[in-house]
């Protein structure tokens, strides 16, 4: 019998696959990144060939690693990063276009024209989501409008559009060779396309942004058999069963299954996710609402998101752009050399402000600068900014749900920082617990796979492999408190109107 489940956990930075055992654990891991292309201000882009190329590869390492056949393998499961979107030809297999990365800002100008007639929240009503730059409507919109031929090849019904997932799916089921055109609920979500009540493509929508239907994959469940690896693949004949965009997987492998629970995850950028059950609630509050999960033909589950584009990104910048570092591990000993911001903050706006403000015409800006400060203390406000950030979508989720949220669960790259997540503690005044698995969002891939095959038995069965790591207790007074955040909301409002007509 296959002892493991395999997932393909495909990010922003790197595609990985992860070998996991029953009790939830690491076996081995295969990684490899890909390059991050900005041709544009304002524009992020991936090239899909690479991304396919470096998932075969990752999956070889990590069976390679542990000794593992497909023998061993009971099923895949895939998880992505999620508004990115990939075009391409379903004839030839190749992309008419890099693949448009949920960062990228180009579509402003079709978010303003859609929005022209009813305003940003003009579909919210149906699909949870403001018109905005960071979905994936918007941007198959310019890939039909600046592609030469593309609009022509779509109604032809020659292109098919995905997001990662889809892409990877298609292409392990054979491609071009009768590849399976297939996404889940929970990545049909963040498309701007999908009626969260009836889980179908909304064609009222489609008709308004002048997308071909042709073009979108089937909207299937987060667990249950999709297709099977082909023949060419390491893993051929291993079931795919199971796909959740990264933030619902997170969620799903921090086990936080019920109404009223929560998990947030330090990645690229911070994503809170607070389970709001069978209920759809509408934000007041900027945040989006979105599909958690759907488990084969059990009723949906839905949850509220507070999406924020950039936290990981900025130690990133602050080591790539700036040199302050030379690996990300490092800004925490150097945010540590100071006992405190100095009176800088950092309000990381390098794509506008995501949640819960959606200010496409912010930009970045460090103010409170002084003579006094030095480069640990724009280190230590680089973290804050993380948690500060964190906190006011937490606010906002509170003023939507009605319930004050008890702990924070996290995970993530970041969450191996220390100094971050008390400080998170501190300016949240509530504890903060990482799991003995910080990889939850490959995790939560490797579960919903595992399910639709019988590997495991139900969420309880899930529920049974979490286990806490580490806890932070808030430990700062709650004046202070008061005073670091009372400053830091004050500085996010030196970043709006900065985007005039002239200025990109």
């Amino acid at each position: 019998m296959a002892d493991y489940v395999i997932a393909i956990d495909q990010g922003t930075t790197s595609s990985r696959a992860i070998v996991f055992d029953h009790s939830g654990s690491i076996v081995s891991t295969g990684q490899l990144e890909h390059e991050q292309i900005f041709p544009k201000a304002g524009w992020v882009e991936h090239d899909p060939n690479e991304i396919w190329n470096n998932t075969r590869e990752a999956i070889g390492q990590a069976l390679s690693k542990a000794n593992l056949t497909r023998h061993d393998i009971a099923a895949i499961g895939i998880t992505n990063q999620r508004e990115t979107a990939v075009i391409w030809d379903k004839n030839t297999g190749e992309p008419v276009y890099n693949a448009i990365v949920w960062q990228d800002t180009r579509t402003q100008d079709i978010v303003d024209r859609l929005a022209a007639d009813g305003g940003v929240e003009r579909f919210k009503k149906t699909v949870g989501l403001p018109l905005a730059t960071y979905f994936s409507g918007t941007k198959i919109v310019w890939i039909l409008e600046n592609v030469e031929g593309a609009r022509e090849r779509a109604e032809a019904g020659d292109l098919l559009f995905g997001t990662t997932d889809t892409w990877v799916l298609w292409n392990l089921t054979g491609g071009v060779e009768g590849g399976v055109h297939v996404t889940d609920v929970t990545n049909a979500s963040r498309t701007l396309f999908l009626n969260l009540e009836t889980l179908e493509w909304d064609d009222e929508i489609l008709a308004a942004f002048d997308v071909p239907k042709s073009l979108l994959p089937t909207v299937k469940s987060s667990s249950e058999v999709y297709g099977h690896a082909d023949s060419h693949s390491l893993l051929r004949e291993t079931p795919i069963a199971g796909i959740l965009g990264d933030q619902q997987a997170a969620t799903f492998g921090q086990a936080a299954f019920d109404k009223g629970e929560a998990k947030n995850t330090y990645g690229t950028g911070n994503f809170l996710i607070f389970n709001t059950g069978e209920d759809i609630i509408h934000s007041e509050n900027g945040l989006l609402t979105t599909i958690g999960y759907k488990i084969g033909d059990q009723p949906t589950h839905y949850a509220l998101e507070g999406s924020i584009a950039v936290t990981g990104s900025l130690v990133q910048w602050l080591r790539d752009n700036l040199g302050l570092i030379s690996s990300a591990a490092e800004v925490e000993e150097l945010a540590r050399g100071v006992e405190d911001n100095g009176g800088a903050y950092f309000v990381p706006a390098f794509s506008g402000l995501f949640a819960p403000y959606w200010r496409s015409d912010a930009r970045g800006a460090l103010v409170g600068l002084t003579r006094f400060v030095n480069k640990g203390h724009i280190a230590r406000a680089a973290l804050e900014a993380i948690a500060y950030q964190t906190a006011e979508v937490l606010d906002a989720v509170n003023a939507d749900a009605g319930v004050d949220l008890t702990e924070l669960r996290v995970d993530g790259g970041a969450t191996a920082n220390d100094l971050l997540l008390q400080f998170q503690a501190d300016i949240l005044g509530v504890p903060v617990v990482r799991p003995v698995v910080a990889e939850t969002t490959a995790l939560g891939a490797a579960y919903a796979a595992g399910l639709a095959v019988g590997f495991w038995k139900d969420t309880d069965d899930l529920a049974k492999n979490w286990q806490e790591d580490k806890r932070w207790e808030p430990s700062m007074d709650k004046g202070e408190r008061d005073r670091l955040y009372r400053n830091w909301k004050k500085a996010v409002t030196k970043t709006f109107d900065w985007v005039d007509e002239d200025v990109n």
